[in-house]
């Protein structure tokens, strides 16, 4: 088990969206570079002045490549740690050699674990502590000292990785949201579609029963009808069967849509009122669309439920035009400061983006949260779905 560990640390890769180099990497450098300029000037007891200036400009210079180039910079900066502090140990000089403002590698003890990989976090890990302990050897502090001093020198490697893993879990969590969103699109789909083939393959079947005394190219269409049908069905069935949890069968009924928005408006209770304005013809939508005004109203209206501070009403408004379907949810809560943006609005946004349209949610004008989104519909009436208002 040790060794499948050692074995996974190894071949970690590095995180996929480190940047480049950003504008305010630039400041870094900048305030290092000021700092070398008035150490050297001020401070009178500088040993091998030349040597350390240019040594601390060089450990200044590289943190603009800490992200891209993670090792390769903890090995020269690191490198040339060492070498000073050989070069100490063998001249021996009086005062430690060095400017205060080389204490600039720690932001390279931290980008290290955490844009690394796992390859070079072990060797650059191992080049950091060959270097702190020359300096331990080479200072003649307490012991208590060094051993503070060392741990805090490993403080903003521990930082690092403790960043990397909560951006990791994060993401992880988002994309297991996108992946389960994904998924109900599909059995939403799936189900929708296999109702109404269900359907055909019934009708297709009386039909050869009433064709008995029709021509014959009647009962081949028929037969034509049910095969294709028939087929269509176990196909589909088959393409979602991966996404579907193990001993759930096929419900073969339509999901809820447009039509159970007044109910659902009904249920919430408590102290905060539902306002749900349904216009335009809103009863031929797709069922993938259909599906998502549900979804998009039902999440919403539930974060602003749970989340709105003292709010009393919350306004749904759902308006069908020639191409497109709007949904608009927004509450008159007080604002926090804090966001409502979590897991449940990434996986609206996926919904949205899956089936072509687009999802907003922020800060209303005045007050309160406000989701808006915007749907693609049919641009024909042709394949499109009627359902009665329940």
């Amino acid at each position: 088990m040790l060794r499948d560990d050692l074995r996974t640390l190894w071949t970690e890769p590095r995180p996929p969206d480190a940047p480049a180099r950003l504008r305010r990497d630039w400041a870094l450098p900048a305030a290092g570079l000021a700092g070398v300029a008035l150490e050297a000037a001020l401070r009178e007891n500088v040993v091998w002045r030349p040597v350390a200036v240019v040594f601390a400009v060089w450990l200044c210079l590289l943190p603009l490549w800490r992200r891209t180039r993670p090792l390769a910079v903890v090995t020269l900066a690191f490198g040339s740690v060492s070498l000073l502090q050989v070069a100490s140990l063998v001249a021996a000089p009086r005062e430690p050699v060095g400017l205060y403002t080389g204490a600039v590698v720690l932001v390279l003890v931290y980008a290290l674990p955490r844009w690394g990989s796992g390859r070079e976090n072990v060797l650059g890990g191992a080049m950091i502590v060959v270097a702190f302990a020359l300096c331990v050897v080479a200072d003649d502090t307490p012991v208590v000292e060094k051993v503070v001093g060392f741990v805090f020198g490993l403080l903003p490697g521990v930082l690092g990785a403790a960043v990397r893993f909560r951006v990791t879990a994060r993401e992880r969590q988002l994309e297991q949201v996108r992946s389960r969103e994904r998924e109900q699109l599909a059995r939403e789909l799936h189900d929708t579609v296999a109702h109404h083939v269900s359907a055909m393959v019934i009708i297709a079947q009386a039909g050869r029963v009433l064709a008995g005394t029709d021509p014959s190219a009647a009962v081949e269409v028929l037969e034509g009808i049910e095969e294709e049908g028939a087929r269509t069905l176990e196909e589909m069935r088959a393409m979602v069967a991966a996404l579907r949890d193990r001993g759930v069968g096929a419900e073969l009924a339509p999901p809820a849509g447009v039509a159970d928005l007044e109910r659902l408006v009904r249920t919430p209770g408590g102290r905060v009122r539902v306002d749900l304005g349904l216009d335009g013809e809103l009863d031929t939508l797709p069922p993938a669309v259909d599906a998502a005004v549900y979804r998009i109203v039902q999440e919403s209206v539930t974060n602003a439920l749970r989340h709105a501070v003292d709010a009393t009403e919350v306004v749904v408004r759902v308006a069908a035009e020639r191409h497109t379907v709007r949904v608009s949810v927004r509450d008159n809560g007080r604002r926090t400061g804090r966001g409502r943006d979590g897991y449940g609005l990434t996986g609206l946004r996926e919904r949205a983006t899956l089936i072509g349209g687009t999802l907003r949610a922020g800060p209303g004008t005045d007050r309160g949260w406000q989701v808006e989104a915007e749907l693609p519909r049919a641009r024909s009436e042709r394949g499109v779905h009627t359902r009665p208002r329940r």
